[in-house]
């Protein structure tokens, strides 16, 4: 029994082949971690479009079920890459929320409708095609981003999906029972016991940690559903159901196979989308270049090479055009997996490959898509706090390996107070003009890159540098 137990070696390194029985969960824990996350920036997005229900229903569900198939596809090219696409590094590719902000604002100006989320496509890949000629040229730009700028993205990286992440502790910010005695004890149940399985266990329960801490979820909330009331009333009298009950009827009427659409929205090219958008893939360069940069030192502890940086920054813009021809938004590297590679040191690309087919199989069986998608927010809480923080620490690490002399210090400094707390704080930009709203005001990320990377440029590099 110990035997069966014990995680094979391959699973703390790239390259090797572990048994799949291991292989399986572990990829798993990686969808788990993501899969509301990847969905969440389509509900948004149709809703401002209008898309979100009556006639649009089917388009909708048809959008969402490709979402998890271009996810699957684009994560293996990432993975495994295919000439000089794709950084062959550990990353999870996803649908990106860092679009939603000028996405919403594209609606706003377009009128919505079918037309406004075809001009969004139409951006993406347009956009896309962009950020992959951007990776070709990606070497000579490095030096614009040594470690401290690299772990200064990444630390803002984790700082902005921490809020997150106690969003979904509480069971959701919009969820009509939003910090519930029920849903913080179910997300701390779930904390509890990922911190039993991490350091109570060993080997492959440890490394599976994640997962084993979210079925412990599932199995408490079906519990929860037999002796607790499911529905409550809010302060209109209206009824509402519980954020932390299952929806089985979900499950039960959800179909076993469905072919994905090909171009189920037909692209439109408008300059009031294409510019906005364009900006925000440079931004989305950078912040994958802080991903995969925060990655490599989280779980392998190493600066991450200029080819794995130049072929996931192409991965990412070839697969955002790729998408958008699913109708998807565009595919970036997911943040909130680096967080759990930081964690449990799992970067077997096997292992991530085998998450990836997953969803892949999610997008062909919309029955197993649903059984993912019914997971409470509070049980998906009780595991992000923990994932998240670890981004940040993997930020400090990759600043801590230069000197922190006081131009680096600064660097840090004024990144992370004045461009991670302007985004943070987004109604400071309320009177500047639109472009730098969306652009600066959607995600604290943002502003400290580029805080970051000029403050680089302009300071005086110190003695040795």
């Amino acid at each position: 029994m110990k035997k069966s137990l014990k995680i094979s070696e391959a699973a703390f390194k790239m390259e090797g082949k572990m048994p799949l029985v291991q292989a399986i969960p572990l990829g798993l824990q990686h969808v788990l971690a993501m899969f509301v996350g990847n969905l969440t920036p389509l509900l948004i997005i149709t809703g401002a479009c209008g898309l979100a229900g009556g006639e649009f229903a089917d388009l909708q569900l048809s959008l969402l079920q490709n979402a998890m198939l271009i996810a699957g596809i684009v994560t293996l090219v990432q993975l495994f890459g295919i000439g000089p696409i794709g950084g062959k590094v550990p990353i999870i590719m996803g649908t990106s929320s860092g679009f939603i902000g000028v996405f919403n604002s594209v609606a706003a100006t377009m009128g919505g409708g079918v037309l406004a989320y075809g001009a969004i496509m139409g951006a993406s890949i347009i956009g896309g095609l962009m950020e992959t000629v951007l990776g070709f040229f990606l070497k000579p730009l490095r030096k614009f981003f040594p470690s401290v700028v690299t772990g200064t993205v990444v630390m803002s990286i984790g700082l902005s999906l921490i809020s997150v992440g106690i969003n979904s502790f509480g069971g959701g910010n919009k969820a009509e029972d939003f910090g519930s005695m029920e849903n913080l004890l179910l997300a701390v149940f779930v904390l509890a016991m990922i911190l039993f399985f991490k350091h109570g266990t060993k080997g492959f329960l440890s490394s599976s940690s994640i997962l084993f801490g979210i079925i412990c979820g599932y199995i408490a909330a079906i519990i929860m559903g037999f002796v607790l009331p499911t529905t409550g009333v809010n302060a209109d009298g209206v009824e509402y159901t519980k954020a932390w009950v299952l929806n089985w009827d979900k499950v039960a009427s959800a179909s076993w196979f469905e072919i994905p659409k090909l171009m189920p929205v037909k692209p439109v090219f408008d300059m009031r989308a294409i510019l906005p958008v364009l900006i925000m893939f440079v931004v989305t360069a950078v912040e994958t270049v802080g991903d995969i940069s925060g990655v490599m030192e989280g779980g392998l502890g190493r600066e991450a090479t200029d080819k794995e940086l130049a072929g996931g920054v192409m991965c990412d813009g070839l697969g955002s055009s790729f998408a958008a021809l699913f109708g998807v938004l565009p595919n970036t590297s997911f943040s909130q997996n680096v967080g759990l590679v930081a964690m449990t040191k799992v970067v077997n690309r096997f292992a991530l490959a085998t998450g990836a087919v997953f969803l892949i199989l999610c997008g062909l069986c919309p029955k197993l898509a649903a059984l993912v998608s019914i997971m409470p927010q509070s049980v998906l809480g009780g595991a992000a706090v923990m994932m998240f923080s670890s981004i940040v620490f993997s930020g400090i690490s990759l600043i801590t390996k230069t000197e922190l002399n006081a131009r680096n210090l600064s660097v840090v400094s004024v990144a992370l107070g004045v461009g991670y707390g302007m985004g943070a704080n987004p109604d400071i930009l309320a009177h500047a003009p639109q472009l730098v709203q969306l652009v600066f005001g959607g995600s604290g990320i943002v502003p400290a890159a580029m805080v970051a990377i000029l403050l680089n440029i302009i300071l005086p590099k110190e003695g040795k540098e």
